[in-house]
């Protein structure tokens, strides 16, 4: 039985899930989301792993191997880290066996990674520009609009004239909305147009991984945006694709489960190679 934990250190929120694996199959003993909010992102991390194992009521030195990936490699007590685009592939896997890529939008970039059924990356393309398809741009939208960020994407699906935004700069993206305010145009309307923005240059983003034989997962916080999961199921229509794209309930873990995986697979690995020694 090999227990690992996965931690995924991201801008916007701390990711932690517990994993327990036998090699046939893999249960949850705990996971949990931590907001930075201007925390140090370190020292929430080790608290909110610390938080995790008091939960299942362990300790340190019963985790076989602590996997970190985004942001984590600075975590002092981890045992190795793993590459984003890889954790979320993995995770995708975990998440939707059916996933053959994985969309992962958070709080500064996106991210298109296709991937095999093992969860082995086959090509990726990040945003190259600037924050207007981020999480952290919609936030700064919900505060200027004030509405809660856990209201976007019911909201989004309101509106019924979508306003189109500035797809190229945060910047001026802000800008248009300051204006639509300013001309009485609805939060919905807005908040529509603004996912719909986000979404082309997502669905864009796509297609230049290459052609995907499966379910695109979409990972990271964005994905809980059921606003933005329609802006991009519509967009990839738009763009003639036809992937489908879909979230899933704990499609915000897909980083730290993958990184859970990861390790569990690196530690089985290493146990089988000193046994070897060993027996030699």
């Amino acid at each position: 039985m090999t227990i690992t934990a996965g931690i995924d250190v991201g801008t916007g929120a701390i990711k932690t899930v517990i994993l327990e694996s036998d090699g046939s199959t893999t249960r949850w003993l705990a996971r949990r989301v931590d907001r930075v909010r201007q925390r140090d992102p370190f020292q929430l991390a080790t608290e909110a792993y610390h938080a995790a194992l008091e939960e299942v009521g362990m300790r340190h030195g019963d985790i076989d191997y602590v996997a970190t990936t985004g942001e984590g490699e600075s975590l002092s007590f981890h045992t190795g880290h793993f590459y984003s685009m890889t954790t979320h592939g993995r995770g995708a896997i975990f998440l939707d066996p059916e996933a053959r890529g994985a969309l992962d939008v958070g709080a500064l970039h996106g991210r298109a990674i296709r991937i095999d059924g093992r969860g082995k990356v086959l090509s990726y393309k990040m945003t190259s520009q600037c924050a207007s398809g981020s999480g952290q741009f919609l936030e700064n939208i919900s505060r200027y609009l004030g509405i809660a960020q856990d209201e976007i994407g019911a909201l989004s699906k309101q509106g019924d004239s979508p306003e189109k935004v500035s797809g190229i700069c945060a910047v001026l993206a802000e800008t248009d909305v300051i204006n639509m305010v300013s001309r009485g145009i609805t939060a919905a309307n807005i908040l529509r147009g603004i996912h719909s923005s986000m979404a082309d240059r997502l669905a864009k983003l796509i297609k230049t991984i290459g052609s995907v034989d499966g379910v695109v997962l979409m990972t990271g916080g964005l994905a809980h945006d059921e606003g933005l999961v329609a802006a991009m199921q519509e967009a990839m229509r738009q763009e003639k694709v036809q992937w489908p794209v879909r979230n899933h309930p704990d499609s915000i873990y897909a980083g730290a489960i993958g990184a859970a995986l990861w390790g569990a697979f690196r530690h089985e690995k290493l146990a089988r190679e000193e046994a070897l020694e060993k027996a030699a």
